[in-house]
């Protein structure tokens, strides 16, 4: 089970929880299903929005929810933040969690660019038009991926953004939406830049959910490049408690990185993996994918001043989690390894 760290805010003066009512689009991905189990998980209130696009299959969607689906405090909402009426669904929501967003560097050229702008720009304006309407606070989901090949490392929040992808250029212009809205409009809000986000529920599509699967199943796993390029990556349960903490005490309008800490190569990603599982991955090199950095680093100082957070998950923690979610008892292996069985 995913553990979440909840010592921040929504508390009084005693350090109780004062429960509340929030959004959370997206609720049935990979982030928004753990932040949904977060909040239930304090007793807030929470009305999940989510499309169920095809990106990936609509049952391993389904699959995320259904722990909170028992949950008397939480409402499901079938609906497209592009067309639904978002006034109703935001009316009296302390906070919005807006997680929902069409994923993924590599898809976003050509001819489906058209998905990203109607599913990350038209939804996210809409939304905000609501959420000035309801007087809500917005925790936006943005991406790494606004910074492209950054300057420096690690990466500051106020490095020059020069996204690399058409899905970094729709991340960077719903903050500057929200920007927008803050300033003409009053819109509260705080935005959370991701850095390579893994473990339990994973997309599919995610490198480490691939490495995953092809442990469990035997089959191939595609190196993009040499496998040297590094991310900063970061276990769900910390991103979780990183993103509450801001919609709880974030400054008003302040951006803040969300990285694990963990700056790590495909190659020693792969490794880990490898002697977790005792099992060995059949990897093939395939060439570079366009859009895609070299390195990732966060500078995460200004969300351990703000929110009293830091990430407490290790990668070899981080990927045991994933693996034994996937159906690998990475303890078990190891065992095996000691004893002399031979990787499977």
């Amino acid at each position: 089970m995913t553990r979440y760290d909840s010592t921040s805010s929504g508390n009084d003066a005693t350090g109780r929880h004062e429960p509340a009512t929030f959004v959370v689009t997206g609720c049935a991905g990979f982030i928004g299903s753990h932040v949904v189990e977060a909040l239930l998980e304090r007793g807030d209130a929470v009305r999940g929005i989510d499309s169920f696009t095809d990106y990936y299959a609509r049952g391993l969607k389904q699959a995320n929810l259904a722990a909170c689906t028992r949950d008397p405090s939480f409402m499901f909402i079938e609906a497209d933040l592009c067309d639904a009426q978002l006034d109703d669904l935001v009316d009296g929501a302390a906070g919005v969690f807006h997680l929902a967003a069409q994923a993924g560097v590599r898809g976003s050229w050509g001819d489906t660019f058209a998905v990203y702008a109607q599913d990350n720009i038209v939804a996210t304006q809409r939304l905000l038009e609501a959420a000035v309407g309801a007087g809500s606070r917005v925790a936006f989901a943005s991406s790494s991926s606004v910074y492209g090949d950054a300057e420096a490392y690690p990466t500051r929040e106020d490095a020059p953004p020069h996204p690399i992808s058409p899905y970094g250029v729709t991340k960077l212009c719903c903050e500057h939406l929200a920007g927008a809205y803050a300033d003409s409009r009053g819109l509260d809000h705080v935005i959370l830049r991701y850095f390579t986000v893994y473990g339990p529920r994973q997309r599919p599509d995610m490198a480490f959910a691939r490495i995953v699967r092809a442990l469990v199943d035997g089959g191939t796993f595609s190196v993009f490049g040499t496998g040297g390029q590094t991310r900063d990556v970061t276990f769900v349960g910390d991103a979780v408690a990183a993103t509450i903490a801001a919609m709880d005490r974030g400054q008003r309008g302040a951006i803040y990185n969300v990285g694990g800490g963990s700056e790590t190569s495909l190659r020693d990603a792969i490794e880990i993996a490898e002697r977790l599982s005792g099992r060995r991955l059949d990897a093939h090199h395939e060439s570079v994918a366009t859009g895609d950095v070299g390195r990732t680093a966060a500078d995460t100082s200004r969300a351990r001043r703000d929110l009293d957070w830091k990430p407490r998950t290790s990668i070899e923690e981080g990927l045991r989690q994933q693996l034994a979610w996937a159906g690998i008892d990475a303890a078990a292996a190891a065992e095996g390894s000691r004893a002399g069985s031979p990787p499977s």
